[in-house]
């Protein structure tokens, strides 16, 4: 927002249309022991030059990404964004920031939003896709709680080698409706799910089993194995999938899922802290297309022929009575949904592809060269762009090494699990170079030998 300072003479006038006398009239409704009544401890006015030279000086002590090459993931990944999202979004018809409120005067940003449906559900190949949601979080908790309300069962199976956040945010959603969350076990070997866990008995109580594909560690799941057996006791399976591995990856709805959720900040949106990002929420199947979350744009025709867009199946808690709503969610991430309909357009289904095949490619000569290097891996299991690495080092100080040089390193697992403790999580993206990688994996192994 550009700096804009307003005269004693505009002042007045904006304070005479509002039909107050002065600034504090404004703030007449709150009680006056509530008010502050000392100066705000900040600095005299600046002018506009000095204030962008000052905020200019603030900003350049952080260190940007641009700046840093990234090997850290786990949920959060440094993809190349393509210079023409940034140019697209921007335009006036577009820069909007979440809801097309009176949706007959917003025919724009309605079809941009059932273009994104249109390819969730090509990319999953699943039936119907909503207009989005928050993150792919909320929009897991969300698919966890229409297989407990649809199955009328209580309990829900959640692999422990689920994004930790992710988890913490399902069990948050559920615990308050007295749902209970199941956690299955993964195998230390491979770090996948722990399919001896998945007993009869148990899988028969689950309203659904989530699976991550790929999971936390970065390693790829026996989807259709899980499928076979919630599918027989009349559960849901849910999964929960990176979207940018679906270009060479069996699509969900290939495998039987009844509900695929992800989170699509990776195709296009900047990384920024971590968000906004945007989830996406697919099902198939009539029933379930009735209780999905937030809304969903439809295509039909006006009386003249032309073609028209329409917010449809809106069981949401601003349209209906809260007691009747299928979910709290009451918007969708409609700017943040368009960056990734861009950058799923402009790739295609080739693009896709190569940006999956690069990130599988460059993890794996990151691994071959760790494994050189004398480290270990701490799973077995094929992987899709991120990895576990094991070795006896401090790995929260090693990262502070790495980041004197200008990279960023992998996530310290002990934060997630104490017998991970000797373990990192690092990720590869189609935006490494060979060069980065040789430099990375060198400045590691001097590390690693106390240089």
């Amino acid at each position: 927002m550009g700096f804009v300072p307003n005269t004693k003479a505009e002042q007045l006038e904006m304070l005479k249309t509002l039909g107050c006398s002065t600034i504090e009239d404004l703030f007449g409704d709150i009680p006056e022991e509530l008010r502050l009544k000392r100066p705000l401890n900040l600095p005299e006015p600046l002018a506009e030059y000095q204030l962008i030279k000052y905020m200019t000086g603030l900003a350049s002590k952080n260190k940007h990404l641009d700046h840093l090459v990234s090997f850290l993931g786990a949920g959060a990944y440094d993809h190349i964004v393509p210079s023409v999202i940034k140019h697209l979004v921007g335009r006036g018809e577009f820069l909007t920031a979440y809801t097309p409120y009176q949706a007959e005067i917003s025919q724009g940003v309605l079809q941009a939003i059932f273009e994104f449906q249109t390819l969730i559900v090509e990319l999953t190949n699943m039936e119907v896709a909503n207009a989005s949601m928050y993150d792919g979080a909320s929009a897991l908790a969300e698919a966890a709680l229409l297989a407990c309300n649809y199955t009328r069962r209580d309990k829900i199976g959640v692999p422990k080698n689920l994004h930790p956040e992710w988890l913490s945010i399902v069990k948050v959603y559920l615990e308050s409706q007295d749902l209970e969350v199941i956690e299955i076990p993964y195998q230390l070997e491979t770090g996948l799910i722990d399919l001896a866990a998945l007993n009869p008995q148990l899988v028969s109580e689950l309203a659904g089993i989530v699976v991550a594909q790929p999971n936390f560690f970065g390693g790829l799941e026996d989807v259709s194995a899980v499928a076979a057996r919630v599918k027989d006791a009349g559960g849901l399976l849910i999964m929960a999938v990176d979207p940018l591995s679906l270009g060479l990856l069996k699509a969900p709805g290939d495998i039987g899922a009844d509900i695929v959720v992800g989170d699509a900040g990776c195709l296009g949106s900047p990384i920024s802290f971590g968000g906004p990002s945007v989830g996406f929420f697919a099902v198939s199947g009539k029933n379930l297309v009735r209780r999905m979350p937030g809304r969903i744009v439809g295509a039909t025709t006006d009386a003249q022929g032309n073609t028209g867009y329409v917010l449809t199946l809106q069981t949401r808690e601003q349209h209906i009575r809260r007691e009747k709503a299928t979910s709290n969610i009451c918007t969708n991430q409609a700017l943040n949904a368009l960056i990734a309909t861009i950058y799923l357009a402009l790739l295609g289904k080739t693009g896709i592809k190569e940006v999956g095949y690069q990130c599988i490619q460059k993890a794996n000569y990151l691994k071959q060269s760790l494994l050189k290097a004398g480290f270990k891996l701490r799973f077995n299991s094929l992987t899709f762009k991120e990895f576990v690495v094991q070795a006896e080092l401090d790995w929260q100080k090693c990262n502070e090494r790495l980041l004197e040089h200008g990279y960023l390193g992998g996530l310290p697992l002990a934060v997630v699990d104490e017998k991970l403790a000797d373990s990192v999580l690092l990720s590869v993206t189609e935006a490494r170079t060979k060069a980065e990688i040789d430099e990375f994996v060198a400045l590691l192994r001097r590390y690693s030998n106390g240089v």
